[in-house]
């Protein structure tokens, strides 16, 4: 069985993948644990689909009763600049690096996890499902067990080649391939995610509170935001990789040479006040094949206003007061309260 893994790989790297481990599809007591603890502490905020009790997440045997191993696959996506500069624009917003790809890394990576699941199938037989981030598979620990990182104090994955900028995926097959151990926690006394978080979203080590995280309450939240996390946003319009940017572990890492995943220059520090005017259908034609156009133009909308609001700029003023009447009323509370915090911030 150890000449499948030594296949898998060389066939994996062939297509793409950075880094694969092996572990057992078998669920864990403790990764579910966690998450009932997570759920139980109201920590997830609108993400009700992790409370679904279908019992079918973290548990992958219940997706694929025949399942015997999971083949968790990366790839990488380091940037090649410090994504920290462009917080420093106000007249700009800064884009998660992930979102800022040429292409929706969803798209990319399934269409190499199914080639490669082919070819396992055809060579070695076997039944097999694919995923990617959609399915209710607990993908930061799985991969942790299969010794393609560990998970940081700030529950993301890190590894000690690619740091912090892994994309993630899996193939759960019938077959029964040796696991590999788990990477050990390299993480040790160190705090600087935690101490950076704009908004303290991470209390404690290993624990996320997403109801703070800029990057839950930029694209997963449907509503407002109360005014004091909105003034903690800073420029961030979608995403935030502030505590993945600081990981010491990222010194080893290397830009990706994936074309797919380089930035569309229209994303890497767009101008505010372009993006305020757009509308719905300006939106989708802007965000078409990405990550972004899920969240819709109201919510993105929205965020665009608070980096407004946090920019200290009197002269984008007008642009949230165009806005201030709204036929969204997410928008328009926005607007009012991004008006107010500019002329309390210019008087």
């Amino acid at each position: 069985m150890n000449d499948i893994k030594t296949e898998i790989i060389d066939r994996a790297r062939a297509e793409g993948f950075d880094a694969v481990g092996f572990t057992s599809a078998t669920a864990s007591p403790a990764d579910r644990a966690g998450l009932a603890a997570f759920l139980k502490q109201g920590r997830a905020g609108d993400m009700d689909w992790l409370a679904r009790a279908d019992g079918r997440r973290g548990d992958l045997q219940a997706m694929m009763p025949a399942a015997r191993t999971a083949i968790v696959l990366a790839m990488n996506y380091g940037p090649k600049g410090d994504p920290l500069a462009a917080l420093q624009r106000r007249d700009r917003g800064t884009v998660s690096v992930y979102a800022q790809a040429a292409k929706d890394y969803h798209d990319v990576v399934k269409k190499r996890l199914k080639r490669l699941g082919r070819w396992l199938a055809e060579t070695h037989g076997g039944d097999l499902k694919v995923f990617v981030d959609t399915a209710p598979v607990m993908e930061k620990p799985l991969a942790a067990r299969a010794g393609v990182g560990w998970q940081g104090k700030h529950s993301n994955l890190v590894s000690r080649e690619f740091g912090s900028w892994l994309f993630l995926g899996e193939i759960v097959t019938s077959l029964d391939i040796p696991p590999d151990l788990p990477d050990a926690d390299h993480c040790g006394s160190c705090t600087r995610c935690m101490d950076i978080c704009p908004t303290d979203a991470i209390p404690e080590p290993y624990r996320l509170d997403a109801t703070r995280c800029i990057s839950y309450l930029s694209i997963e939240h449907k509503g407002a935001i109360a005014p004091d996390l909105m003034a903690n946003m800073g420029n961030h319009i979608y995403g935030c990789d502030d505590c993945l940017t600081v990981c010491p572990w990222n010194k080893f890492a290397a830009p990706t040479s994936e074309p797919a995943f380089l930035p569309r220059p229209e994303l890497t520090q767009p101008r505010l006040r372009d993006l305020s005017e757009l509308d719905d259908a300006g939106f989708r034609q802007l965000f078409a094949g990405s990550p972004i156009k899920r969240t819709g133009r109201d919510r993105f909308v929205r965020n665009v206003l608070i980096a407004i609001a946090n920019s200290g700029d009197v002269a984008l003023r007008p642009a949230a007061e165009r806005l201030a009447d709204d036929a969204s009323p997410l928008v328009a509370e926005t607007a009012r309260w991004a008006i107010a915090r500019l002329d309390g911030l210019d008087g």
